[in-house]
């Protein structure tokens, strides 16, 4: 009885991303978290007449965030719309289509009983994954891009200020989209 062993399915190569990010968005302010809901009562819904949870965001920060990487990457897009067609012609930037890949880093506000001679990290809350989650959502709510979704490569980090080349002197983030040239949804 002679076994016969099928071929290695083949290794793709990695993706071949722009060179240079399709956009750049800078937002100042303290990176916060989304994530635990806290319930606040029901309340009866009228087309249903179910009755239904209250659930609002823990943390106050949350708003505040999401607030300013949206109003940021409309910012950037506006700017990026302006720069394509030399002025700023009638209508809304074009979402980025296709798969995305996101660089964002994340500038921490650094403890002040942190030492000060050498590099420290901001290994402590809030969760990197739930920053990601608030910006992600201001991004959709911008619409730089259609849905999160679109994402497909995500690099991230926190760092304190002056800690790492794409940390920010203040508290706040840099966050840089790529898309892929030829690719289709």
């Amino acid at each position: 009885m002679t076994l016969t062993v099928p071929d290695p399915a083949p290794v793709l190569a990695p993706y071949e991303w722009e060179k240079e990010p399709a956009l750049v968005i800078t937002v100042t302010g303290l990176p916060a978290a989304q994530g635990s809901k806290a319930y606040k009562g029901h309340r009866t819904d009228r087309a249903t007449g179910r009755r239904k949870p209250i659930l609002v965001e823990q943390s106050k920060r949350v708003t505040p965030w999401r607030n300013r990487v949206t109003q940021a990457a409309v910012n950037a897009l506006f700017v990026k719309h302006a720069l394509r067609y030399g002025g700023r012609p009638a209508g809304r930037p074009e979402p980025l289509r296709g798969p995305i890949r996101i660089d964002v880093a994340f500038t921490m506000h650094k403890p002040v009983g942190a030492p000060k001679r050498r590099r420290t990290y901001p290994a402590v809350s809030p969760d990197l994954d739930k920053i990601q989650r608030a910006t992600f959502d201001a991004l959709t709510d911008a619409k730089a891009w259609e849905d999160d979704g679109r994402v497909i490569q995500v690099t991230a980090i926190k760092a304190y200020p002056g800690e790492h080349p794409d940390a920010l002197p203040e508290p706040g983030a840099i966050i840089r989209l790529y898309t892929l040239p030829g690719a289709t949804t």
